[in-house]
């Protein structure tokens, strides 16, 4: 029984990292997107080239909390 409710937590302990790590390479395939937007689309959603290429250069890990939920 001790070995079963041993893998079971380590199994546990593990799904928020596999997610987290899923989430900071969800955000670096967006950021990386949204700089091959050309100058019309980033007018479209407000913001300028600058801007963009300024997102692009964030850390993986550096995303805002809002896109943590």
């Amino acid at each position: 029984m001790t070995q079963i409710a041993l893998k079971q937590t380590r199994q546990n302990a593990t799904r928020p990292m596999m997610s987290l790590i899923h989430h900071m390479f969800a955000v670096r395939r967006q950021r990386r997107r949204l700089v091959q937007l050309d100058n019309t689309y980033l007018e479209d959603i407000g913001i300028t080239r600058e801007e963009a290429m300024e997102e692009a250069r964030r850390y993986l890990w550096d995303a805002p909390n809002y896109w943590k939920r």
